[in-house]
């Protein structure tokens, strides 16, 4: 084996990994057969938080379901995800998993995709594959260009910038935020 090849691991070998002691303060994804720590950065946070905030506060008054953080995890094609900021609806799930990856995907996925590299790249796409292919609609939010991707299952994607507005539809309707607020220092 050379230095540049990579070995994929079963979901086995993940769960196995994640549970050891030295791992439990620690978030991990699965992401094409490969295990990917997910690093603390305070910066993202913020910018999911921007988005994330307003977005509970619609789901909660109008009862639609739940919106989970960084720190919830979901089975999404077999993998596990980590969505920066993520909703699954009442209908679909009434209550949340309590532990590990909640078994079924969110109907959003907001991935806050920074600081970009080969590599998040590279995963960004897989987890867009998968995440498309289970129905889920998902927010990319850039902040290097200050602009959010909006993928739809079976549409070409849309790409806003700071003077545009991001529309719930049709996973939310009605939820609406403009892109210059999800990029508030």
């Amino acid at each position: 084996m050379t230095l540049h090849e990579r070995v994929k691991l079963t979901l086995e070998d993940f769960e196995r990994i994640i549970d050891l002691p030295e791992n439990a303060d620690k978030l991990f994804e699965f992401i094409g057969g490969e295990i990917v720590e997910v690093p603390s950065n305070p910066y993202v946070s913020s910018v999911g938080y921007n988005i994330g905030a307003p977005l509970k506060v619609f789901v909660k008054q109008h009862k639609l379901g739940h919106v989970t953080g960084e720190a919830g995890g979901y089975v999404v094609a077999g993998e596990r995800y980590a969505p920066d900021v993520a909703f699954i609806s009442y209908a679909r799930q009434p209550e949340l998993a309590r532990e590990g990856y909640n078994p079924n995907p969110p109907e959003l996925a907001i991935e806050v995709e920074f600081p970009t590299s080969t590599q998040s790249e590279r995963n960004l796409r897989i987890k867009l594959s998968n995440y498309l292919s289970v129905g889920t609609v998902v927010w990319v939010i850039y902040p290097e260009t200050k602009e959010v991707e909006v993928y739809l299952p079976g549409h070409p994607v849309k790409i806003l910038g700071m003077n545009d507005v991001l529309r719930g539809d049709p996973v939310l309707p009605g939820f609406e935020i403009a892109v210059s607020d999800i990029f508030a220092e």
